[in-house]
């Protein structure tokens, strides 16, 4: 069983930067991929970032939309995964959650965390 709880969303003007955390508990927390999604008022989950096991090396993976402005990184020591975020857009306005998917393909959710860009 593995616990996830994000933190730090707000309110940023448009080019703006914020970092969120995704605190991991439980045990094994290496062997998961981790991920980013979002997801805005009346759309999809869609995602935007993930970061492959410790085991599979680290593999980064980002949705087009947001490459180049933000990075996925995870401090297995902190059993942690960071998403820093810069030159925000209006458009990155949603509720972020943070992802953990076992080997076996199941998945853990934390409660999301919201981020509004807005001036």
């Amino acid at each position: 069983q593995v616990q996830l709880v994000e933190s730090g969303g707000g309110l940023v003007q448009p080019g703006g930067s914020l970092r969120l955390s995704c605190a991991a508990s439980g045990s094994s927390f290496s062997i998961y991929a981790m991920g980013w999604y979002r997801q805005a008022p009346g759309k999809e989950r869609d995602l935007v970032a993930t970061i492959s096991s410790v085991s599979s090396g680290g593999i980064l993976n980002y949705a087009d939309s947001v490459k180049g402005r933000f990075t996925i990184s995870r401090d297995t020591a902190k059993n942690t995964v960071y998403l820093q975020m810069n030159s925000l857009k209006p458009e990155d306005t949603a509720v972020y959650y943070c992802n953990a998917k076992h080997p076996l393909r199941y998945s853990y959710w934390g409660q999301g965390t919201q981020v509004t860009v807005s001036s």
